[in-house]
């Protein structure tokens, strides 16, 4: 992951928006009050679908279940 001051992101940004959205690697910024991270829209919406569907309760057990289910243990009906 990349660091840069703010002063050098503003210098730049549009070639640093294109650099995270190709890369999908963020790029931190450092400021005097704070620090940011930029990411792309893309991997930030993906992230942000996850944290969703962890954060119901018991999704995540249900997801790592499903991942250990064999193909072979799977219904071709859902059940529902």
């Amino acid at each position: 992951m990349s660091s840069l001051s703010a002063t050098e992101a503003r210098k730049r940004l549009d070639a640093f928006i294109d650099e995270v959205g190709q890369s999908h690697e963020p790029i931190q910024i450092t400021g005097k009050r704070g620090n940011a991270m930029l990411q792309s829209e893309d991997d930030w919406r993906a992230i942000w679908g996850t944290l969703q569907m962890v954060s119901i309760p018991r999704m995540g057990e249900s997801i790592l279940d499903g991942r250990a289910t064999s193909s072979t243990e799977l219904s071709s009906q859902p059940g529902w």
